[in-house]
Formats: structure tokens, C-alpha cells, sequence
């Protein structure tokens, strides 16, 4: 958050919103019940209709005041109100380029511009540098000092550390970062050729995920290339404002993975996939890569979108547990990709599934927005627990690692001794259940 003082006029550059999709917007009003922000607090300038209006202002040449940067700023990003919009409005597409416009014309604070040079610019794309933190992180965790951090609440008179350190991921030697750049051959014969984009913070937090990945697709006769030269996906850059940034990332992984020869290029977070599917709306005005781009998206898949595209391994052993989903935002409205994690799920022998009520409403994990607005992050966090405990499910099954992380937080503070997992690691839990070979 800038300071109080309203930032003057200043010319803006190609990032901003566009009028083309500022104009779409109706003001119909029927995205409100659709914004978890609107829902909770119900206030006009708090939902989707009310933060284009105030772009349209900005846009007609009023300043970027305190007020905005407030109301922006406390917005998900979720896009539900996309799902709710009759009119097509592009609310993501919006609210991306309010923040890049907003990072290009507002001053931070000097400790805020050092903060986010060194995590978005440095560790989000440093593999040495996360394993490093990776490790301490572990140590801390394996050691039992965690433990003993929370049980004594020492981190009480911290204020909101004590909520955010309950939301640290968890440090999962061996990283994954070793088998980057590795293939791994099909169990069977060789059905599909697909690319795995590991991530970056889920090399360190979510390895065994990445591992159960490439377990399950082998299974389904894919062979598996874990492609040398990925990176981050820079959708933590995009929707912090950072689109150049995130330009220079998305350039790097269209490098790494188009020209191999590919059946699907794939991702295991719902989160990353969406902006790994707009590489084509990044990099609409490059030249050298707009083509690269469009390319790379027509063949870039969620792996639980793939999975339930092909004809799958059944070859599964029973796994008696009642499950619930929960809709990743970025999967659900971002993706429009709904009933493939409940096809899969419904495959499982022996699995249970229950609905549960606004399954498709914000968690409050977003990005890091449960970090950087944790208030009222952790309010969407207790409603949607509320929903979680009414279906009676053991197990909550998402598909996304930044929800993985708030769900896990939310099941030890409202839950009932719940597991989170994703889809695909009850998959693979199903398929080392099996008796016989693979089919």
C-alpha cells in the first residue's frame, strides 16, 4: 500500500485497462452476490461493479487516490464475477491491469520496493535460493520448534504473524527441483508425450505432489518430460502489477517446452494454469512471440482438464473415504474447468463424494493475498470451513497448492481433523491401492 498522499496525474503506459473492456460492463449488478469481498462487507465499491466504476474515473483522468488503492487492493481476483457476468466482461483481465497500472504511477514505501524486488525478482526465480530457504524452513518444521512455537503462541504478541506463520507451506526434502530436466517413460506403451511445469515454490513445499503427478500420468501411458530451462509462470507477477516481469517468464517457459514435439504441456496448479493459458494475452504486442504464445496455449492443459480428456488407466485399488471438492477460482472461473476434477474423482473405487455448498466461492488463499490482506482472508477461510464441516467429508480435495495451504490452515482452526489433498494424489493413492499391473 502506497502512503496517504494522492498520486497526481501521470501518463500511463500500454498497461492499463483497456476502454474496449471497460465499456463491456453493464453495471447489471449481477457479479455482487458472486464477489466474496461484496458478500462479506456489502460494500458497493467492494464488488466487481463498483472497482470498474472506479477504474472508468481513473481511466477519465481522476487520480489514483488512497481509496482506490484500498478497494484494488482488496480484491481476490477470484473472477466469479466472470462466471456471473452475462455481458462477458473480462473482470480478470480488468483487475490485472488496474494493479500494473497502479505499480507503474504509485511510489512505495523503500521497504516495500526492496520486499518485492527480492521475492518477485529474485526468489520466485532462484532455485538456489529457495532450496536454501527450503532447508531452513524444514529444519525449523522437522525440529519441533514449529510445534513449539505454536503450542506456547509465542508469536501472540506479534499480531498478525502468529496468523501468517500458520500459513507457511511446508519445506518437502528432496525438492524437486532434481529432476528437472528429466523424462520419464510410460508405464505401458507410450500413449501421449506431455511436459510437467513444476512451478517454483512447489519444487520446495509441494514435491511429493509433483512426484504423484508424474506417477499418474505414467500410469496413463504418458511419457513425462520434466522440461530443463522452466521457471516460475509469473502469475504471482501478474496479478501483483508486474506484468513486464511476468513477460520475461512467460518467455522463458514457451522457450523450454513448445518445440518438443508435445501432446499437452501440463500443469498440477490451477492458480499457475491460468496465466499459463493468457501467455497469449501477456504477449499479444511481442512480435517474436505472439505466434510462440498462442501456440503454447493450445496445447496447455490442468492436469485434471487432461486426465479426463483421455481414456484412463482404471486399474485402481478402493479407497474408502468421503470427499468433498473445493473449485480452485483460477480452475472454476478463470479456466472454466468444473467437472473434470469431479469425473476424476468419481472414477476412484470405493471414494464417497459430496458436494458442498458454494464449493465454487473464494477460500481466501488467492495468490498471496491471504497473506497481504490476511483480515479478510481468514473470514473467507472460516465461511468456507463452515461449508466444508456441513458435508461430513473426511478428506477435502482441491486442486490448486495455494488452496492445499489455506484448507490445511483452515481444517487445524474450524475443521474437523480433515485431510486436504489434491485430486491427483488420490489418484495415485487409488493406483498404489491396485493388486494387479497396469492396464
Amino acid at each position: 500500500m502506497a502512503d496517504s498522499t494522492v498520486v497526481s496525474e501521470i501518463a500511463a503506459g500500454p498497461d492499463k485497462p483497456q476502454q474496449v473492456d471497460l465499456d463491456r460492463c453493464v453495471h447489471c449488478g449481477l457479479c455482487l452476490n458472486a464477489c466474496p469481498t461484496y458478500r462479506e462487507l456489502g460494500v458497493e465499491m467492494d464488488s466487481p461493479r463498483g472497482r470498474i466504476y472506479q477504474m472508468v474515473q481513473v481511466s477519465n483522468g481522476a487520480p489514483i487516490g488512497p481509496s482506490y488503492l484500498e478497494h484494488i487492493g482488496l480484491c481476490l481476483a477470484c473472477r466469479g464475477c466472470e462466471t456471473a457476468c452475462p455481458s462477458g466482461v473480462q473482470y480478470g483481465r480488468l483487475v490485472e491491469a488496474a494493479r500494473a497500472e497502479i505499480e507503474e504511477r504509485v511510489p512505495r514505501p523503500w521497504l516495500a520496493r526492496v520486499m518485492r524486488r527480492f521475492i518477485f525478482g529474485h526468489l520466485l526465480q532462484s532455485p538456489a535460493t529457495m532450496t536454501v530457504l527450503g532447508t531452513l524452513l524444514w529444519m525449523y518444521q522437522a525440529s519441533g520448534l514449529q510445534k513449539l512455537v505454536r503450542a506456547l503462541g509465542l508469536l501472540k504478541p506479534f499480531g498478525r504473524l502468529a496468523s501468517l506463520e500458520r500459513l507457511s507451506p511446508p519445506a518437502e526434502p528432496p525438492f524437486f527441483f532434481s529432476q528437472i530436466g528429466k523424462t520419464f517413460p510410460a508405464e505401458g506403451p507410450t500413449r501421449y508425450r506431455v511436459a510437467l511445469l513444476a512451478g517454483c515454490i512447489a519444487n520446495v513445499s509441494f514435491a511429493r505432489l509433483n512426484e504423484a503427478t508424474v506417477r499418474v500420468l505414467q500410469k496413463n501411458g504418458c511419457e513425462v518430460t520434466v522440461p530443463a530451462g522452466q521457471g516460475c509462470c509469473g502469475a504471482l507477477h501478474v496479478h501483483s502489477g508486474l506484468r513486464e516481469d511476468a513477460r520475461k517468464l512467460a518467455r522463458r517457459n514457451i522457450d523450454a517446452t513448445l518445440d518438443g514435439g508435445l501432446d499437452a504441456i501440463l500443469t498440477n496448479a490451477a492458480g499457475c494454469g491460468s496465466t499459463l493459458k493468457e501467455y497469449h494475452d501477456l504477449l499479444e504486442h511481442d512480435a517474436a512471440y505472439a505466434d510462440k504464445a498462442a501456440r503454447f496455449v493450445k496445447i496447455m492443459k490442468d492436469v485434471t482438464e487432461f486426465l479426463a480428456s483421455i481414456e484412463m488407466n482404471r486399474n485402481m485399488g478402493s479407497l474408502p473415504v468421503t470427499v468433498t471438492y473445493q473449485d480452485s477460482c483460477h480452475l472454476a472461473h478463470g479456466q472454466k474447468v468444473r467437472s473434470a476434477p469431479r469425473k476424476l474423482l468419481e472414477a476412484v473405487p470405493g471414494l464417497s463424494f459430496r458436494e458442498m455448498f458454494l464449493s465454487d466461492l473464494c477460500c481466501g488463499s488467492a495468490g498471496v493475498y491471504n497473506v497481504v490482506q490476511n483480515e479478510m482472508a481468514m473470514q473467507l477461510l472460516q465461511n468456507k470451513m463452515a461449508h466444508v464441516n456441513a458435508t461430513g467429508a473426511q478428506v477435502i480435495a482441491t486442486a490448486n497448492p495455494g488452496c492445499m495451504l489455506q484448507l490445511q490452515a483452515g481444517a487445524s482452526l474450524h475443521g474437523r481433523g480433515q485431510r486436504v489433498v489434491h485430486v491427483v494424489e488420490l489418484l495415485d493413492e487409488a493406483y498404489r491401492n491396485a493388486a494387479g499391473p497396469a492396464a
